[in-house]
């Protein structure tokens, strides 16, 4: 088979070689290689059937070698497109900023799509958070983020409905943040978050176009205003597309 594409001509002389090291484990060393240091973002690297006919291996190797290369975040699978080099993550600081002021601060488009909307009743550990008593219905927020077109997040989120009546009528692919200051005079100031690595559940990978099981930033919020709690919201973030940075002093 001709190699036609830029990236396909790059393979190079690396060859798969039997030895106690699987092939799939010497074909990621070779994409991982590639990824690295021979192709850009964006860029396109060869195809299975390419790969195959290159390396004398099956399409097992070839789908476990790449499979891993995007678990690990070096590498992005379009359906229908192909497979390409991540193009990095946004640099985020450890701050209070909704995810629309975090992305238009780096030069990036924030865009959102509204995956519900409603007033329910919420989970009894966001009940306790948010200060509702039995039975006391939230708004639920849940909306999938994206920069420059591109899914970054999943953000899953409740609001005190009592605080912030009217929520569910606005805008709600804008900052909610923004909304929460201007509309109902709630400035969001202060919260309490933790976070974690975790394997992306399948529900949530679909949504971030990423594998299930592929590592992911999980955020859990409660944000107040003053005294108030007015959101528990918890997320998911792609770590190929986003990476937390602060400053620490003694």
């Amino acid at each position: 088979m001709a190699i036609s594409s830029t990236a396909e001509k790059r393979l190079g002389p690396a060859a798969i070689e039997n030895s106690q090291i699987p092939k799939h484990e010497q074909l990621h060393a070779i994409l991982l290689r590639m990824a690295k240091d021979e192709l850009g973002p964006g860029e396109r690297v060869p195809s299975e059937r390419t790969l195959m006919d290159q390396f004398g291996v099956s399409r097992i190797t070839v789908r476990a070698a790449i499979g891993r290369l995007v678990n690990e975040g070096h590498l992005v699978r379009v359906p229908g497109k192909g497979t390409f080099i991540s193009e990095g993550a946004v640099q985020s600081t450890l701050h209070l900023a909704s995810f629309t002021q975090e992305m238009e601060a780096q030069g990036h488009k924030p865009s959102t799509i509204v995956l519900e909307a409603a007033q329910l009743l919420p989970p009894p550990a966001t009940a306790k958070a948010l200060g509702l008593v039995r039975a006391q219905e939230a708004y639920h927020i849940r909306r999938l983020r994206l920069a420059d077109g591109r899914p970054v997040s999943v953000d899953d989120a409740w609001y005190n409905a009592s605080l912030v009546e009217g929520l569910l009528d606005i805008d709600l692919t804008g900052s909610v943040y923004r909304a929460l200051a201007a509309d109902f005079g709630h400035q969001i100031d202060r919260a309490r978050q933790s976070v974690r690595a975790e394997g992306a559940p399948s529900d949530i990978a679909v949504l971030l176009g990423a594998e299930p099981g592929a590592p992911v930033l999980f955020f859990d919020r409660v944000s107040f205003s003053g005294e108030q709690a007015i959101e528990h919201a918890r997320s998911w973030y792609r770590s190929d597309r986003y990476a937390l940075t602060m400053e620490v002093h003694l």
